[in-house]
């Protein structure tokens, strides 16, 4: 379970732009408008402008509008809002692990599991960036950290984009995963989720309670949706591999482990 904790610093503030605790923001949004002739603009920047004023920008501009083929129109909107925020009632996930090293890793898990680490991975469905996963997985890694190909006692396989569910899962059954990891950058009409709830179902029916552990990623999933997505860890925009490595470990290898452990997979509803 995710550690909570509060932001430092007690207060009620407002967004800034020309002054401190002006109210200012800028929006930016796409309206389904042509931005044509003289008449069709004035229309489409009346449009973004009754828009802003039902967000409750009040008083507001349009500073940016260009179109975006015959039927649609791209706006920026800069306004001042009177919302608040009250720094006392906001709350932040804490990670609920320490980030290990490479050495220390590789230790846990020689120590828990007398054998290595499996870990498959792929963007699944139609997904076909592979700059995330391969961020995650390959051992040059990302922002200055070698990925878990690097980690002597971890075994990767990346079996790429545009992988389908039941491949996934047969692949997972084969290697006798540990772990699967799912990177999801595309996300029109909610296809992450659609993607990862299918994904999910698919390894419960297979594997019943003794699944691999499950570990998504990517810039727009909600942090604090794992449960009702049902996987074990959602990671977002930023992270590293030696997060991902660190939380492999706290769940799979946990300290005081004896070596020669059957799997150590996760039992779906287990705390």
């Amino acid at each position: 379970m995710s550690l909570t904790g509060k932001i430092g610093g007690i207060g009620i503030v407002r967004p800034y732009g020309d002054t401190t605790g002006d109210g200012r923001v800028q929006l930016s949004l796409t309206l389904p408008v042509p931005f044509g002739d003289e008449s069709e603009r004035a229309r489409a920047e009346s449009a973004a402008l009754q828009l802003a004023a039902k967000m409750g920008m009040d008083p507001a501009m349009v500073v940016h509008a260009k179109g975006m083929g015959p039927d649609f129109t791209f706006f920026i909107v800069y306004g001042r809002v009177s919302h608040v925020v009250d720094l006392s009632a906001v709350t932040v996930a804490m990670r609920e692990f320490p980030v290990l090293s490479a050495a220390e890793a590789n230790l846990r898990i020689r120590s828990a599991l007398g054998r290595k680490l499996v870990v498959v991975g792929a963007c699944i469905g139609t997904d076909a960036h592979t700059v995330g996963i391969d961020a995650i997985l390959n051992v040059k890694g990302h922002a200055g950290e070698k990925g878990l190909e690097y980690y002597r006692e971890i075994r990767v396989v990346n079996m790429g984009s545009q992988v389908g569910i039941d491949d996934l899962v047969a692949r997972a059954a084969a290697e006798h995963a540990d772990a699967v990891l799912v990177s999801q950058v595309v996300t029109q009409r909610d296809a992450h989720l659609t993607n990862t709830l299918q994904m999910a179902a698919a390894f419960h029916a297979e594997f019943g309670r003794k699944r691999p552990l499950l570990v998504v990623g990517g810039p727009r999933f909600d942090l604090s949706a794992a449960h009702d997505l049902g996987v074990d860890k959602i990671f977002g925009r930023g992270t590293t591999p030696s997060e991902v490595a660190s939380y492999l470990v706290h769940a799979l290898a946990p300290p005081g482990g004896s070596g020669g452990m059957e799997s150590p997979r996760k039992e779906v509803g287990a705390a």
